[in-house]
């Protein structure tokens, strides 16, 4: 997410009358976000928006349902955090969207205001898990947003050029190169960037 650009959000719900209620509750929370919706899972990924900030994802779906079709949605938006957005928020239930690479899981019965700032923090390349994950084992990842900085690491840019390309603050690049280091026990750039080819995260 670019910081002179809206943040666009792709809510992926078979209800459209709760579509149109999030769709609502996001405006009012976010005014210049931009929402795109999708009943299913094949209707999203033939959508013609290549550009999605945080994708909110419901399991129960009409045909392929969100867990299963959570691969296809992160092929279509590899660097996008999707949230599983969901009724159905049994341990079980988000260990299961953890391990198929969901950035979070959401309740439905959260309030309003919590979903908006699950939504923000997923956008900021944090995990979101509004609903008791209690036991739960977190995997260590990337960000999309450090995945990018790594990306630009990799082609040796420097934290100001990277500020500029992707329109952030020089001390914000300056922590996720950090996060960056920390993620690879690295103790230099160079050190992150070959251990993230030795893992095949980079070319």
């Amino acid at each position: 997410m670019s910081a002179i650009s809206p943040l666009r959000v792709f809510i992926i719900d078979d209800h459209a009358m709760f579509r149109a209620g999030l769709a609502l509750v996001i405006g009012a929370a976010m005014p210049n976000c931009l929402v795109f919706e999708a009943a299913a899972i094949d209707e999203a990924v033939r959508s013609p928006h290549d550009l999605v900030d945080v994708v909110l994802l419901d399991i129960q779906l009409k045909g392929l349902n969100g867990l299963d079709g959570l691969s296809l949605i992160r092929k279509r938006w590899p660097q996008t955090p999707v949230l599983v957005l969901s009724s159905q928020d049994e341990l079980p239930m988000q260990r299961a969207a953890l391990e198929r690479g969901a950035a979070g899981f959401v309740s439905k019965a959260e309030p309003p205001q919590a979903i908006v700032q699950a939504i923000q923090q997923a956008a900021l390349g944090g995990l979101a898990f509004r609903a008791p994950l209690a036991g739960a084992v977190t995997l260590p990842r990337l960000t999309s947003r450090q995945c990018e900085v790594l990306d630009w690491m990799n082609q040796g840019l420097s934290n100001k050029q990277i500020a500029q390309k992707l329109s952030l603050s020089d001390n914000t690049v300056r922590r996720h190169v950090q996060d960056i280091l920390e993620f690879f026990d690295a103790s230099s750039r160079t050190e992150a960037v070959f251990a993230a080819r030795d893992r095949g995260l980079i070319g």
